[in-house]
């Protein structure tokens, strides 16, 4: 099969189309022939050297594709609601920047009604994180108020989406004019220019200063000191990277008087128990928002897979807006 290979840590460059041999699905695995790769910030830190694979899992950067089954555990497929030649979502270990891509069934969502398989491969990846992670671990409820940090990452049109549809107030940062407009465009209620307007200052002025509920937040450094700020009463914070830093001064008394929660998770360690049951919950509370038409992809770029490096080029310009895709062709076997 064609993958795109990590040929050395470094830049986009290093990104080069290569053979590999085809993988074969184990036990409670199935093999898709991948139409289309999402692109994450993890994939761009592995390209670095700074995330390597988790024990077991393929070298090929991509956490997260859309194709269709060709092979696989007929006993885990059958008790999964699946066959061969269904087309499928999957969130996956490693290996998704390739024609052919291994992927633990409990880990597989049907692709949405109406949704090409490129639209679908720009769900899992999103659609796991911030259920895990603002609903799971900070449970947002209905009526609450949710601050997005980077509101038009592919995190975060997926959380204004979801947060929205589930009947949240999201409130979200943004760093230019253009992904205000699209963050708007998506059911955002409050947009705040962080290059202008200082989010705690606004978060308080948009709940008249009660502060929010929750914030997801993947800057941290000085976002959470800040964030422990701008949160009300029983509020909780829940991070899920560090594009920021690892370092924050925080105001303890803050903590202790409004009862505050900092949390956080990385998704790619954890089991596939665990992953199997943010699938559930996904299918069972998200995918009929989607196929209701309350959720709509959002795609900055798609590209062929041979253009990877351009793809991680303009995921690290920060200028996207919603998910980047690469995607595959190839013949029938």
């Amino acid at each position: 099969m064609k993958a795109i290979a990590i040929t050395r840590p470094g830049g986009p460059e290093v990104l080069e189309l290569a053979e590999r041999p085809d993988p074969v699905a184990g036990p409670g695995e199935c093999l898709i022939r991948v139409a289309a790769s999402g692109i994450n910030r993890p994939d761009v830190l592995q390209r670095k050297g700074a995330y390597p694979p988790p024990p077991g899992a393929s070298d090929l950067p991509g956490l997260e594709v859309a194709g269709e089954i060709v092979a696989g555990d007929s006993e885990a497929l059958a008790a999964h609601g699946f066959k061969l030649g269904d087309k499928v979502c999957a969130l996956v270990n490693g290996g998704g920047y390739a024609e052919l891509c291994t992927a633990p069934i409990g880990q597989c969502l049907p692709v949405p009604k109406g949704w090409t398989l490129a639209q679908a491969a720009t769900l899992p990846e999103t659609c796991f994180t911030v259920w895990a992670n603002v609903f799971d671990r900070a449970a947002l409820q209905p009526g609450e108020t949710l601050l997005i940090h980077g509101g038009s990452s592919g995190i975060g049109v997926t959380a204004i989406q979801i947060a929205k549809a589930l009947g949240a107030r999201v409130l979200v940062t943004v760093g230019s004019a253009d992904k205000a407009q699209a963050c708007l465009a998506l059911g955002a209620d409050v947009v705040i220019n962080y290059r202008e307007q200082d989010f705690v200052v606004e978060a308080k002025a948009a709940t008249g200063g009660r502060g929010v509920d929750v914030i997801l937040d993947m800057v941290a450094g000085d976002y959470i000191g800040r964030g422990v700020q701008a949160l009300a009463e029983d509020g909780r914070l829940a991070l899920i990277a560090v594009q920021g830093g690892v370092k924050s001064e925080i105001d303890a008394g803050l903590v202790l008087r409004r009862r505050l929660t900092i949390t956080g998770s990385t998704l790619r360690p954890r089991s596939a128990a665990f992953k199997a049951g943010l699938a559930r919950s996904l299918r069972d509370k998200v995918w009929p928002l989607i196929e209701a038409g309350r959720i709509k992809p959002v795609i900055d770029r798609e590209l062929p897979a041979a253009q990877a490096a351009e793809a991680h080029t303009r995921m690290e310009s920060n200028q996207h807006i919603g998910k980047i895709v690469l995607t595959w062709s190839r013949s029938e076997p």
